[in-house]
């Protein structure tokens, strides 16, 4: 039985809008060594150590705890797709906050420069424009972190 509450069965049929964005950076860092820091040493930049499970295989789960503001929120997919030293892509969930238990795509492709790398993040699926907003704005100082982190950067 149906409650009277209950959506009608036809009503998720529409896709709902979804929000992205990208975010362009010159890194210091060559692409070899950013792609082994985001696909093996994640938690010596953007999440505390042990605070990971990854394996970087199309298909593998993969979570780690992150602290921000002083609360702990819990990130969690699976990667979807990986090219040695050039491409990382994976869903993207977090709750209340984030993306609001939205599984979105992080997709990071590596260019190599003479020197350094350009890197082009694509991040997609967000629920509304205001999770968007904040992955938008924190993306830049992250990418700049993972620079500084790997020793050579601003």
């Amino acid at each position: 039985m149906i409650d009277k509450q209950d959506p009608p069965l036809n009503a998720f049929s529409a896709t709902p809008e979804r929000h992205e964005f990208k975010v362009e950076r010159t890194m210091a860092a060559s692409a070899p060594e950013i792609f082994v820091a985001w696909t093996i040493h994640f938690d010596t930049w953007f999440t505390s150590p042990g605070e990971i499970s990854i394996n970087a295989v199309p298909g593998e789960p993969y979570w780690f705890d992150g602290v921000h503001e002083g609360e702990r929120y819990a990130h969690y997919g699976k990667i979807l797709r990986v090219e040695e030293g050039r491409l990382i892509e994976q869903t993207w969930v977090t709750g209340r906050n984030g993306t609001d238990r939205a599984e979105t795509v992080a997709r990071a492709e590596l260019e190599s420069l003479e020197v350094g790398t350009n890197l082009r993040l694509a991040h997609s699926g967000f629920y509304d424009e205001a999770s968007a907003r904040r992955h938008r704005d924190s993306w830049p100082q992250i990418l700049e972190h993972l620079d500084v982190t790997l020793g050579i950067g601003v």
